[in-house]
């Protein structure tokens, strides 16, 4: 098999947002996204319909399009998971949702690490997974828990 030549990484990810403000006010408070407004993408009457944000620790930036047809067709799907240090990491996260009053999964088992779950405000569900592993035992996850189920 040839591999195609020319790659060399992620440009972009894309969240699709029933509301724009609401939901860029979430990523920024969940994850510290930072919005770059020179890249508001506009229409032609003017009408911004997208924002790039930038989140630490990640390279690609990340769109977040109002499209509330397809935020509605997407919700509770997990399209990303983002990386945490350890179990200690994702606890601490749990305490910040609570504080902010975000919704979330308690602290789930996966299949390797640990991992919680949030929904944004289009019902997108996002993950957060550690790096941090565990002993591999399959029937040990939480895997019928209604966070990971869509």
């Amino acid at each position: 098999m040839t591999t195609p030549t020319g790659f060399d990484g992620i440009h972009h990810l894309k969240i699709f947002a029933t509301d724009l403000s609401a939901e860029l006010a979430w990523w920024e408070a969940v994850v510290g996204a930072r919005r770059d407004p020179r890249l508001d993408h506009h229409t032609p009457d003017g009408d911004v319909f997208a924002h790039i944000v930038h989140i630490a620790g990640v390279e690609a930036p990340m769109e977040l399009r109002l499209n509330p047809d397809a935020a509605e067709r997407t919700a509770t799907l997990d399209p990303v998971t983002f990386a945490v240090g350890t179990r200690d990491d994702l606890d601490s996260l749990a305490d910040r949702l609570d504080t902010l009053g975000i919704e979330h999964s308690p602290v789930l088992r996966g299949l390797l690490g640990w991992l919680l779950v949030a929904r944004s405000p289009s019902g997108l569900s996002v993950r957060f997974y550690t790096r941090q592993s565990h002993d591999w035992d399959p029937t040990a996850a939480d895997s019928a828990s209604s966070w990971l189920t869509t």
